[in-house]
């Protein structure tokens, strides 16, 4: 049995941001069993959480991973979360004083360093760990990423690297998380560009404050006023910005890794697909069997043509639930919404979403004799039209449940992009007698 870490006491990293160039104090703390990686912007009037997973993550122009949550962003954060990854931590606050990590000298290294002086503390709670039970394929162009069954003992990522520069040239290295030494073998292995986008992203505006000294400039002949930590530090930072990305998916790995020329949106785009495998196979982080038709009736008051959830894929304890809607033409709405142009309406949508809090909701009330009736929606926003063929995912977390009122934030998404979102919440009445 392998249990949860956290670290003992805080730890801080300070400096300039790497595009930006805005200082930015980033303190590490502890945090309890289950709660995973969050960072907080503590600089904003009330201070923003922003899970580090893949529903949180936010595109940007250049090549980097950003998180973002009503509308406050964090950016950067690949290096922070292979230190993260690469020490096998699994429960830790990252506050920031800035929206932008600090760049330090572009590797993980100080992140590294700073966590292990900390300490890592091991938890009561078991790891929640993923382990990648059959072959899931991404590529885009000449590059390409799966993930293979493997090892159950560790998650091996083996990185093919090729650039026409003969400064880099081809290279090729194997990692095995869990064997290897990641502080060692990994993590001093720095950021690095080519002289052309090194000139592009200052004449942008981007990373003015950055010299050769402070970031890897890579020319035909070597780098720029720099020298080489590894003869393949360019492969080595690949696999530390695979590691930080995969992070995204809120539980530690095992199998195998093939990469080959992938970057950020591709190591994303893998992640979006092991996160829905992970929700079909049911194995979430609350280990709870999926919740069929049936159980749901059991909860839920609603029938046909009201009840909205076909299926729930996770529960986590009180705090979050995902379910699925599948959308078919048979839904008694379509005929007049509309009938040359079947679109769901966005009530029920919304509706759908109300009833997955409602369940929720129903495990905190499960004994103190209350229901929850929905009482208001705020920040309601429709993103995409659903028809009918797709399968909308429910999402909802609980705010709070006092003794009056409930709250709960929740969206929908077809595929990777998101229909509707919403704040719902509810009163808290006693249930009539049957």
């Amino acid at each position: 049995m392998t249990m949860q870490r956290t670290i003992q006491k805080p730890a801080v990293v300070e400096g300039l941001g790497l595009f930006g160039g805005v200082p930015c104090r980033l303190r590490f703390c502890p945090a309890p069993e289950d709660t995973g990686v969050v960072f907080v912007r503590t600089d904003t009037i009330t201070p923003v959480e922003i899970p580090a997973e893949i529903a949180f993550l936010s595109q940007r122009p250049h090549r980097t991973t950003s998180l973002a949550r009503d509308n406050v962003s964090v950016e950067t954060v690949e290096h922070v979360l292979a230190a993260v990854t690469g020490l096998e931590i699994d429960n830790l606050r990252i506050e920031m004083t800035a929206g932008e990590v600090p760049s330090t000298d572009g590797s993980s290294l100080p992140f590294v360093q700073a966590l292990r002086e900390a300490g890592l503390e091991e938890q009561d709670v078991e790891k929640f760990i993923y382990p990648i039970e059959e072959p899931i394929v991404v590529s885009d162009g000449d590059m390409m990423l799966s993930a293979l069954p493997g090892s159950s003992d560790f998650l091996e990522i083996l990185y093919e690297l090729e650039y026409e520069s003969p400064g880099i040239g081809r290279q090729l290295m194997s990692f095995r998380l869990g064997q290897d030494d990641f502080a060692e073998q990994l993590a001093p292995a720095r950021t690095f560009l080519l002289a052309e986008e090194a000139r592009l992203f200052q004449s942008q505006g981007l990373g003015k404050h950055l010299t050769t000294r402070d970031v890897l400039v890579m020319q035909d002949d070597g780098p720029m006023d720099n020298e080489l930590r590894f003869p393949d530090e360019h492969v080595r930072h690949k696999i530390v910005d695979l590691l930080g990305d995969l992070a995204l998916l809120g539980r530690p790995l095992r199998g195998r890794i093939v990469a080959s020329r992938s970057g950020h949106a591709l190591n994303h785009e893998l992640v979006r697909r092991l996160s829905q495998v992970m929700d079909e196979t049911q194995q979430t982080g609350a280990g709870e069997p999926v919740m069929d038709i049936r159980k749901i009736m059991r909860l839920l008051p609603h029938r046909y043509p009201f009840l909205m959830i076909d299926r729930i894929i996770s529960i986590e304890g009180d705090s979050r639930a995902v379910g699925l809607k599948n959308v078919t033409i048979n839904e008694p709405y379509f005929t007049g919404h509309y009938p040359t142009l079947p679109i769901m309406p966005g009530v029920m949508i919304v509706e759908a979403m109300a009833q997955l809090s409602g369940v929720l909701l129903s495990r905190r009330l499960e004994h103190t004799g209350k229901v929850a009736v929905l009482l208001s929606m705020d920040r309601v926003k429709m993103r995409r039209p659903v028809r009918p063929g797709d399968q909308l995912v429910l999402e909802a977390e609980a705010l709070h449940a006092r003794s009056r009122t409930g709250h709960c934030r929740c969206r929908a998404t077809v595929g990777n992009e998101i229909a509707a979102e919403a704040e719902i919440k509810f009163m808290l009445v006693d249930s009539e007698p049957i």
